[in-house]
């Protein structure tokens, strides 16, 4: 990975979290933030509160990150097969960043919410329900499972690393850098809600996954057609 490729994912998952993430995970936000943030604790404690929250989601995106990044190393065995891997990575981001534009439904038809499922309906009341401070990091753990379209993307890009520790460094980057957003969302809810906001956030977000998105349809055209180039920059 380059120094460029992590300069763009955290671009990328800044300006996403203000528009995407907030529109999908903002409720639970707000929802925790109202059943289980006690009105007289203080800031440091309330701040802890909202940290916990967004380091069980980062864990949960390191996890998936290492996974995907393993099945990406199993499936690459030259250049030609990393370029491939490289090249659908590519389209998955060009069609995420039409679909924050609002030219295609890509993320509204890959986004299947768990919020109906038996097991992650109990598993979230027993946790919302919970005054204990570890509460607040399982329930990011388990918020990091739900689908998400930034996430997808992401996972993807992990596995087109083929490398498990890549892998979770690019989970890792991505989620930290959706901290300020959510984290920033119990304290400025008009600011961060505000269709205006969120749509110019969205519309920067959209345009750096497409540029993203060329990028790595480049560098996996650069692998397929020059293999022994491409292995000397893997090492």
């Amino acid at each position: 990975m380059e120094a460029i490729d992590f300069f763009s994912i955290i671009t990328i998952a800044f300006l996403g979290s203000f528009g995407h993430c907030i529109g999908m995970c903002g409720g639970i936000v707000i929802a925790y933030s109202s059943a289980k943030v006690n009105s007289r604790w203080d800031r440091t404690r309330e701040s802890l509160s909202h940290l916990l929250y967004s380091l069980g989601r980062v864990t949960t995106y390191v996890t998936l990150g290492g996974v995907f990044g393993y099945l990406g190393s199993v499936a690459t065995f030259d250049g030609t097969t990393r370029g491939a891997l490289l090249i659908f990575a590519g389209i998955v981001m060009l069609l995420t960043g039409l679909s924050l534009l609002g030219k295609l439904k890509f993320l509204s038809l890959i986004e299947h919410s768990l919020l109906k499922n038996a097991w992650y309906q109990k598993s979230f009341k027993q946790l919302i329900q919970s005054q204990s401070m570890f509460s607040f990091f399982l329930l990011g753990m388990l918020n990091g499972l739900l689908p998400c379209g930034l996430v997808y993307f992401f996972a993807v890009t992990a596995a087109s690393t083929a490398d498990p520790l890549y892998g979770a460094m690019v989970m890792f980057v991505f989620g930290i850098s959706t901290i300020p957003a959510l984290f920033s969302l119990g304290f400025f809810v008009s600011m961060t809600q505000k269709s205006s906001f969120r749509n110019v956030m969205m519309q920067l977000a959209a345009i750096a996954v497409i540029l993203y998105a060329l990028f790595t349809l480049y560098n996996g055209y650069d692998f397929m057609t020059n293999p022994a180039r491409s292995i000397l920059q893997c090492h």
